[in-house]
């Protein structure tokens, strides 16, 4: 028989890595209604860019107006309040608009008020800007929290989490690209990438613009086609 301070600290070490899993599991819908992918069996594939826009925005709008590509952003308030017409144009050149929060805050052990606010404030902003009302939205960092669920339904939000992540804050464009393209599960799946920093004013997203020329090209080549996050889940229902 295990002495009980073993059994003890074997539960609370399952405590964590259940919240750990609820705060930011991909597959979690325990803080709200979330998705991560749509349907496993189309050849479907949903491009998402976070931290936008940003003065790079510009020329990822031009790769995926060169393969037709829709993709969705999720844009960050004040990032758009710098430069609405990068906003403005993601929105005319078909692209889905999401909420990203207002000043990008990890949300973990913060209020739900504060949630609240973050997300009802970049509601406006985007409105303000686009003339668009988000029905999708991503949590910085992929973190969520008590007060997220009753923030969604207020504000009429659908989580959206991934299938990968390129890591392309981080990683050149081409360790970026093969990281996505090697990953299983791509039918249906919902790629994160960034087109933007966080908050910082002008980022280098190189690494996403070359990982973005990569990727597009040889999905295409697979067989692969491209929807909005909204048009990949819709074809679930």
């Amino acid at each position: 028989m295990r002495p009980p301070g073993v059994i003890a600290a074997g539960i609370g070490m399952a405590a964590v890595a259940g919240m750990a899993w609820a705060v930011r599991g991909r597959a979690s819908s325990v803080f709200g209604p979330s998705i991560h992918r749509g349907a496993s069996g189309r050849k479907a594939i949903a491009l998402t860019f976070d931290d936008g826009p940003s003065p790079g925005t510009a020329e990822l709008l031009k790769i995926l107006a060169e393969y037709r590509v829709p993709a969705t952003f999720f844009q960050c308030g004040i990032n758009i309040e710098r430069a609405p017409e990068l906003s403005r144009a993601v929105r005319d050149a078909g692209h889905e608009i999401g909420n990203h929060s207002q000043t990008h805050p990890n949300c973990a052990l913060k209020r739900p008020r504060f949630i609240e606010d973050e997300f009802a404030q970049a509601q406006a902003t985007i409105h303000r800007a686009t003339g668009v009302t988000p029905t999708l939205m991503r949590a910085p960092y992929g973190v969520r929290w008590f007060g997220f669920r009753q923030m969604q339904q207020r504000l009429g939000l659908t989580g959206v989490m991934w299938t990968v992540i390129g890591r392309d804050w981080r990683l050149s464009g081409p360790a970026v690209a093969g990281r996505v393209l090697s990953s299983p599960g791509l039918d249906g799946g919902i790629i994160c990438l960034h087109d933007g920093r966080g908050t910082e004013a002008r980022p280098d997203i190189a690494p996403t613009l070359e990982a973005v020329r990569r990727i597009v090209p040889a999905l295409i080549e697979r067989g692969y086609h491209f929807e909005t996050v909204s048009q990949l889940c819709q074809k679930t229902r």
